[in-house]
C-alpha cells in the first residue's frame, strides 16, 4: 500500500486543533476528521482506516471508551493525543489498546514521524533470521503479520506485534527496556521505557502468559526482558 493511499482518521473536538491537523495531515495522507466518539465509531465502522488519531477528551463517547470498542474488532494502529502530562495517565491509554501517545501541545510534524513510524512498522524486516517461529503452540508468523496460540489467532497491535517479533528473533536474549523503545518505538522520548512494561503487560494478558511462572515472556528484574530460552527453540 503506498503512502498515500494509507488513510487516517482524526478524531479531536477542539475545532481549531483538529481543522490544523487535518490541514497539515492532508498534505501527505487522505484524512477523514470527526469531532466526537460516537461520529468516530460511525465512521470506523463504514469505512477503512490504516490509523486512528485520537483525543482523549470527547463529547458522548470518551476516547477511552473509543479505543477500547476499536480494539474489540481492529488491530489498526491508535495514536492517543491527552493534555494529561503524568506518565500514570499515558500508560492507562497504553493499557486500553493504544501504540503511541502525544501530550498536547505538540508539534504537527512530530505528529507525522509517530504515523509514519507506526505505518511503517509491520514492514520493517530487519535481522530477519527467520519468517515464521513456533514454540508450544504459540506461532509467529511474520509475512502475514499475526501470531496464532493454539492455532488460534491472537489479536495484537502493531506495537505488541513488533515488540513480540523483537524478542522472539533471539530467544534468551536480555533486552533492556531502552533498547526495546528503539526497536519498537523507533525513537526515544522521556516516561517511553514504562510504556514497553504496559506492552508486556498486554502480551502476557493476551498469550495467558502467568509473570509468576511464565513460558515465553521473562522479567529480568533491574535490567529488562527476554524470550523464552535458546535450548528451548529449534
Amino acid at each position: 500500500m503506498s503512502e498515500d493511499s494509507r488513510k487516517i482518521l482524526l478524531i479531536e473536538d477542539e475545532t481549531a486543533i483538529r481543522e490544523a491537523l487535518a490541514a497539515y495531515l492532508d498534505k501527505q495522507y487522505p484524512v477523514t476528521a470527526v469531532a466526537d466518539g460516537q461520529e468516530a465509531l460511525d465512521v470506523f465502522a463504514a469505512q477503512e482506516f490504516s490509523l486512528v488519531v485520537l483525543d482523549l477528551m470527547l463529547p458522548r463517547i470518551s476516547g477511552e471508551e473509543v479505543c477500547r470498542h476499536i480494539r474489540r474488532s481492529s488491530d489498526v494502529p491508535i495514536i492517543m493525543l491527552t493534555a494529561k502530562g503524568e506518565i500514570e495517565d499515558r500508560i492507562t491509554g497504553l493499557e486500553l489498546g493504544a501504540d503511541d501517545y502525544l501530550v498536547k501541545p505538540f508539534s504537527p510534524r512530530e505528529l507525522v514521524a509517530r504515523i509514519r513510524a507506526l505505518l511503517r512498522r509491520p514492514h520493517i524486516t530487519d535481522e530477519i533470521q527467520r519468517e515464521v517461529f513456533e514454540h508450544d503452540g504459540l506461532l509467529i508468523d511474520l509475512p502475514r503479520h499475526r501470531a496464532l496460540l493454539k492455532d488460534v489467532e491472537i489479536k495484537l497491535t502493531a506495537s505488541e506485534f513488533k515488540l513480540l517479533t523483537t524478542l522472539a528473533r533471539q530467544p534468551g536474549r536480555v533486552y533492556s527496556r531502552m533498547e526495546l523503545v528503539e526497536k519498537v518505538l523507533g525513537y526515544d522520548f522521556e516516561g517511553y521505557e514504562r510504556t514497553i512494561d504496559s506492552h508486556i503487560k498486554n502480551l502476557r494478558s493476551k498469550l495467558g502468559d502467568d509473570p509468576r511462572d511464565p513460558q515465553w515472556l521473562f522479567t529480568i528484574h533491574g535490567v529488562g526482558y527476554r524470550f523464552g530460552k535458546p535450548s528451548t527453540w529449534d
